[in-house]
């Protein structure tokens, strides 16, 4: 069984037939399915602004589209693996107790 650890690896399926055939031989990853999932926290969202290029933000809403997403959610789900792909190397690249890398 292949894993799907990116939303990205879920191809545009010609129809259900394709569609089904590829769900037989693939999961999603538990943790991408984690990460969709908007949960309630005590913290408030705070608003920012983004000025994006119109062809780009036309190409992010397509996208969403596609995957049936809101494009504003997509984008903080990106954000939010990207922070976590990020954070783990940091601790990959950090020194343990004895002033030695991780190197597991």
């Amino acid at each position: 069984m292949n894993i799907v650890e990116r939303w990205n690896q879920i191809p545009d399926f010609e129809d259900e037939k394709d569609e089904a055939a590829f769900w037989a031989s693939h999961a999603l990853d538990p943790r991408l399915m984690n990460a969709a999932i908007q949960r309630q926290t005590v913290r408030e969202s705070t608003t920012i602004t983004l000025r994006f290029d119109p062809q780009m933000l036309s190409r992010i809403k397509r996208l969403a589209r596609h995957r049936y997403l809101n494009y504003q959610s997509m984008i903080k789900q990106w954000l939010a693996e990207r922070l976590e792909e990020e954070v783990a190397k940091q601790v990959e690249r950090s020194p343990d107790r004895n002033g030695d890398r991780n190197h597991d």
